[in-house]
This record gives C-alpha cells, sequence and structure tokens, in this order.
C-alpha cells in the first residue's frame, strides 16, 4: 500500500513538473512573440497609467474568480511512450491560458459569420502579413477589431489603434504642407503677374499682336469691324422691311467709309473719327436689339465672306493681265525715243554720216558680242555698261540684230553716240534670207492656224482670259518674234567666229567680261550660271515629263541654267550639230505636248550634258522679280538680270533695283530729253 502512494505521489510530481515546464515555455514564447512584434516600434504604452491599464486588460482577460478552484484535466505523453492523465487547478495556470466556454464558442462563431455588406466592401491593403484578418473602423476614441484577431492580444489591439491614428495624423499633416505649397505657388504667381510689362511680353504671342504697336491702328480696325457689322445687319434688316433702321445703317457706313477715307492707321484718321465711331456703335446697339439672330448673322457673314473671296480671285486674274500688259507694252517715251531717233536717220545726208568699221567684224582675237533686241534704250545700256568696264575697249566688238521697225533707229543712236573705240555692227533680222520657214521649224509653228488661235482668239473679259498668270506669260508678243529664237542659229548669224558671248537687253554688265574668253569648258558648248537651289528650276519645272519621250531622255533632277550671259564656242557648236538638236525637238513639239513656248525649255533640251556651269558670280539674276536679294551678291556681280515683269525702264521697276540701271543711260542726250526720258 505505501508502495502504491509512493508511486502515485511520484506521478503527481511528475505531472506538476511537467504542467510547470510547459506554462514557462508559453510564457518565454509569448514574451518573446510580444518583444518580436515590438520591435521597431515606439512604445505603446510608455507612462504609468498605460501600463496599469494595461495590466487590468490582462489579468480580465485571463480566468474569472469563479473558475479558479477547478482542477483541470491534462492529458501528456509519458517520457516512456504511454499517454498519462493528470489534473491541475485553474489558479496554478498563468495569465496567458484562456478560459473559453462553449456558450463564448457560440458567441464567436456568430460574430465570425460574415455579412453581405462585409463581402461586399472591398478588401484593404495592408502592411503586414499578420495584418490581413484586421478590420479595423476607428471613430474618435473607440475602435472596433474584428473576430479574427484574438482578444487575448490588447498590444497588438492597441498598436493598430495607434499606427491607424499615426497614418490619419501623416495624411493631416501631408495636405497641409500641399495646401500651403499651393498658397505659395499661388501668391509668386500672382506677385510675377503685377511685375510682368504686358505690353512688352505681347509682341512674343502670336494672338496678340495689337501689342506690336500699340497706338498703330486700333481705332482703324474697329472702325472697319464696324462697317462691316453695319453691312450685314443692313441686309437683314431690308430683308424684314425695316427700311428706316436700313437707311441709318447705310448711311452710318458710307459716314464712316468717307471718315477713314485712305487711311493706313489712326495716325491718318481725321479728328472727327472717334464721334462717328461712337455714332456707328449706337446704330449697331439699336440693330442688335431688333436684328440680332445668331444664325442668321452667323449665315449672312459667311455669304460675305464668299462673296470677297470671289472678288479677290477676280481681281488677282484681272491684275495679272493688267501686270503682263504693262510689263510687253512700250512705254510712250521709249516709243517717242525711237520714233525720233527713225526721223532723224531718214533726214537727207544724215545716213551716210555713220560708217561702221567692217575689218573688226570677223576677227576672231577680238571680244565679240550678240544681242538681240528691239529696245533702243535698253540695248544703249547693255554696250555703255560693258564699254564702262572693259580694259581694252579697242577690242569689243557688238554685234546687234533687231528689227526693220528699229533697225534705223538702232543705228543713228550709234552713229551719233559711238561707244568709245569699240566697233558696233546694227543688222536687220529681215535680211538673212535663210531664215525661213523651210528651214525653221519654229516659224512654220508660228503661222500655223492653231498658233495663230492661241494668240489672238482672247476672250474680251481679262478675268476670264486664263485659269493663271502661266497662261498669260505665255501670250507675251515676244515668242511670235524670231529675234528670241535667233540665238539657236549664232553659228549661221556669224560663221567665221569661234566664241561668242550673248547677252540680253535688260542686263547690266559692272566688271570686266574678258576673263570669259579664256574660261576652259571642257569641250561644252554653253557656259552658263546654274540657277537650281535645292528643288527650284530643275528641269521638271520647265519640261513635261508626264510624257514618255521627255521622261525617257531626260532627268527630272537635272540642274536648270539661265540665258541672259552666255558663252558659246561656235567651234564646238558645229561638231556637235546643235541647231540640228534644237531643230529635232522643236518638230516634236508641235502640239507644244513637250513643253509651253519660251526659248530656256527648248534650250534646256539642246545643249543637255553640253552645259558648263559658270561661278555665280558672273551672273545674278531676280532683278526683275524679287526684292529680297542679297545686297553683296548684287554689287558683287558681273553681270545683273533684270529678269521677270519689272523691267528697270519701266514704272513697275523695283525700285532700290533701278539705280543700277539708270547710271547708264545718258539722260543728257537731246533724244531723251525732248522725249522726257527722265531718272
Amino acid at each position: 500500500m505505501v508502495l502504491r502512494l509512493r508511486r502515485f505521489s511520484t506521478s503527481i510530481f511528475a505531472i506538476i513538473v511537467c504542467v510547470s515546464l510547459v506554462v514557462t515555455g508559453s510564457i518565454l514564447v509569448k514574451a518573446q512573440t510580444m518583444q518580436r512584434d515590438r520591435g521597431g516600434y515606439p512604445l505603446l504604452c510608455d507612462c504609468e497609467q498605460c501600463n496599469r491599464k494595461q495590466d487590468q486588460l490582462v489579468s480580465t482577460s485571463a480566468f474569472p474568480d469563479e473558475f479558479k478552484d477547478i482542477d483541470i484535466m491534462v492529458t501528456y505523453s509519458h517520457p516512456s511512450g504511454d499517454v498519462r492523465v493528470g489534473s491541475v487547478r485553474a489558479r496554478d495556470l498563468s495569465a496567458s491560458w484562456v478560459w473559453q466556454t462553449p456558450t463564448s464558442q457560440l458567441d464567436d462563431h456568430t460574430k465570425s459569420s460574415p455579412k453581405l455588406e462585409d463581402l461586399l466592401e472591398p478588401i484593404p491593403r495592408q502592411e503586414d502579413s499578420t495584418e490581413h484578418n484586421i478590420k479595423a473602423n476607428i471613430t474618435g476614441e473607440s475602435a472596433y477589431i474584428s473576430p479574427d484577431f484574438s482578444s487575448s492580444d490588447p498590444i497588438k489591439h492597441q498598436r493598430q489603434i495607434l499606427r491607424r491614428r499615426r497614418r490619419e495624423l501623416r495624411a493631416a499633416e501631408l495636405m497641409k504642407e500641399d495646401k500651403e505649397m499651393d498658397a505659395q505657388m499661388e501668391k509668386a504667381a500672382i506677385e510675377r503677374a503685377e511685375e510682368m510689362d504686358t505690353t512688352y511680353m505681347g509682341k512674343y504671342s502670336i494672338w496678340r499682336r495689337d501689342y506690336e504697336n500699340p497706338n498703330s491702328d486700333s481705332t482703324l480696325k474697329l472702325m472697319r469691324d464696324q462697317i462691316i457689322m453695319a453691312k450685314a445687319y443692313a441686309t437683314i434688316a431690308k430683308a424684314k422691311n425695316e427700311s428706316i433702321l436700313y437707311e441709318s445703317l447705310m448711311k452710318s457706313t458710307k459716314d464712316s467709309t468717307r471718315v477713314i477715307g485712305e487711311a493706313n492707321s489712326d495716325a491718318d484718321l481725321q479728328p472727327s473719327v472717334l464721334d462717328q465711331a461712337m455714332t456707328m456703335g449706337e446704330m449697331l446697339s439699336l440693330a442688335k436689339e431688333k436684328l440680332h439672330d445668331c444664325l442668321v448673322l452667323a449665315r449672312k457673314l459667311r455669304a460675305m465672306v464668299q462673296i470677297t473671296e470671289d472678288n479677290v480671285n477676280a481681281l488677282k486674274k484681272q491684275s495679272a493681265f493688267l501686270i503682263q500688259l504693262a510689263a510687253k507694252t512700250i512705254p510712250q517715251p521709249l516709243h517717242c525715243f525711237s520714233q525720233l531717233l527713225t526721223a532723224n536717220y531718214f533726214l537727207p545726208g544724215r545716213a551716210k554720216e555713220g560708217i561702221f568699221t567692217k575689218d573688226k567684224l570677223e576677227d576672231s582675237s577680238l571680244y565679240h558680242y550678240a544681242i538681240f533686241s528691239d529696245n533702243v534704250l535698253a540695248t544703249t545700256v547693255v554696250v555703255n555698261s560693258t564699254i564702262v568696264h572693259a580694259n581694252e575697249p579697242e577690242k569689243h566688238v557688238f554685234h546687234i540684230v533687231t528689227d526693220k521697225l528699229n533697225v534705223a533707229a538702232m543705228k543713228m543712236w550709234f552713229f551719233d553716240n559711238p561707244p568709245d573705240n569699240a566697233t558696233v555692227e546694227v543688222l536687220n533680222i529681215d535680211d538673212f534670207k535663210w531664215l525661213n520657214s523651210s528651214y525653221c521649224p519654229v516659224l512654220r509653228q508660228l503661222e500655223s492656224s492653231r498658233m495663230k488661235e492661241f494668240y489672238f482668239k482672247v476672250n474680251s473679259n481679262p478675268a476670264t482670259l486664263s485659269t493663271g498668270s502661266d497662261q498669260l506669260k505665255y501670250r507675251n508678243p515676244k515668242y511670235l518674234s524670231m529675234l528670241n529664237h535667233l540665238r539657236f542659229y549664232l553659228p549661221e548669224v556669224y560663221p567665221k567666229l569661234d566664241k561668242i558671248l550673248f547677252l540680253d537687253d535688260d542686263i547690266v554688265v559692272q566688271k570686266d567680261l574678258t576673263p570669259l574668253w579664256s574660261t576652259d569648258m571642257k569641250g561644252m558648248v554653253n557656259g552658263a550660271v546654274e540657277t537650281c537651289k535645292e528643288s527650284f528650276h530643275r528641269f521638271d519645272k520647265y519640261l513635261n515629263f508626264s510624257n514618255p519621250l521627255i521622261s525617257q531622255n531626260f532627268d527630272p533632277n537635272a540642274c536648270g541654267w539661265a540665258y541672259g550671259m552666255n558663252m558659246f564656242d561656235l567651234k564646238e557648236w558645229k561638231k556637235q550639230n546643235i541647231t540640228g538638236i534644237y531643230h529635232h525637238w522643236q518638230e516634236l513639239n508641235e502640239d507644244r505636248a513637250l513643253w509651253k513656248l519660251g526659248t530656256l525649255p527648248p534650250g534646256l533640251i539642246t545643249f543637255y550634258n553640253l552645259t558648263y556651269p559658270l561661278d555665280r558670280s558672273w551672273h545674278v539674276l531676280g532683278l526683275g522679280y524679287d526684292p529680297a536679294l542679297n545686297q553683296t551678291a548684287i554689287e558683287n556681280a558681273a553681270v545683273v538680270h533684270y529678269n521677270g515683269n519689272y523691267k528697270p525702264w519701266l514704272d513697275l521697276a523695283i525700285a532700290k533695283y533701278k539705280s543700277y540701271w539708270s547710271r547708264y543711260v545718258m539722260f543728257h542726250s537731246p533724244y531723251l530729253q525732248l522725249c522726257n526720258v527722265a531718272e
């Protein structure tokens, strides 16, 4: 019996020891877990009151007083492998043990059952994997912890509450900082705006062009806008039988137009213009009250814009026609000049006074020039400017060919005003008997009925004459003159010469041209300055490359060149049969399918791969159409060319270029003075 009691007491002692070890281990693990959870975080309970409250929470969360004397049955495994049963008092357990009854389990189960609203709520993003089952809704000092979080860990509970508060405080601080920063930026922007000179800065805005010159024409623009609106309202008033308002608007429109007159800026306006603007403003206000309808007004303004565009297009066509007419019509002073010279030439005894030096005309060692023109005054400028800059004037020979209407005037001028020691020959193109339609294709084409219809059957209305100025250009009378095509027959005209420099009558020479005769042209026939820049003035601009005859034989990107100053090697011309090439292509272009009329397109074809490019400083073009040429290039050029409609002897001439030409006109001549030819 004693042995049994000893064994039983030993077993009880072993059970107590095991339970104590288990409880101690649990307490240590719990302490380590709490220490780990607190790592990296500030102490949550760092005051005496908080510590006391924490102890109360821990003590009250363990066992109620009525359960402390209950014996707890413990099942454990003995080291020998046997399963044994023992008991322990509840009071002996540590505070980490949780007492749980069946009723509390049922309540927990009820609380943990999800509601429909909870299922529909989005799952919030958490920072730690241990917090995925925590759901807090904090309002003020109260908090609700979801049943998934055990109530046995108040430290984590409190930490979650404080963490949420810290987040809210941090968010509030950031929002406050953002608002302060926005306020500072707004204040700085207001200060910069107040300091900014808007009148000066407005120059850099494409929408505020009025500030380019604040007082230029603001009033003028206002009054013109008033006139437009008055016309629109007047039309609407007339359609609605508002006759009194219609008459008032039309009267105000006429008064405003009269006050504006020819003004181009506010400085040109009369002092009474502001009163008229105010009167017009009152009329427009009255019209707006009675007639304003956005749709009707917009429709009327749109119709006015369309009518204005049609008028502008018609005026453009008429302007193109008139410019061509003015450019190709001989001014009255020049006509008088030619007629006066012709009359003096046929006076008794005058024709025998001038005798040309014929021994120099065929001397190949001299410098020969070819000028084909019916403009006497322009020809004299070419000869005078060349002689002025020539180093040896006595070695220069000018071969001038004109028509029978001007040959007497041309001869008479050089009889009375012979150039210094230079030789001048004047010929009549009608004396070239070999130049006839049987030999020259262009003459044969000019005599055809289709060509005559093209030139002479013209609508009487200039606005409907053509769809563009290009067609008007090709109706130029110069294309009917063989003087323009004689350049393709130089070896026939001057059979004994080796080289000759061809000059147009609208050029001015500014340097000695004799170095051109010593230029090695590498076996080429034509020496000319190229005019292509990037994609401009290439072959595709002049020739019809949709025609296979052109596209199969020429490069559309080949560089074009200019007539006006061209050095021709007549020996190579004869070897290459240049005139025959010209005849061949001219016959193929009888219906003008390869190129339009003119001499440059057939020249590009005839001298294709046979043109030597001269330096650009030899020949500067564009003085007859381009007012924006480089002034330095003009000053340094050997020859300047007034190609275009604005010839220097016309009133259309560009003013800043006219002096280069007029300085070589002999205004002291009695012929020019009698015909009122002045600078």
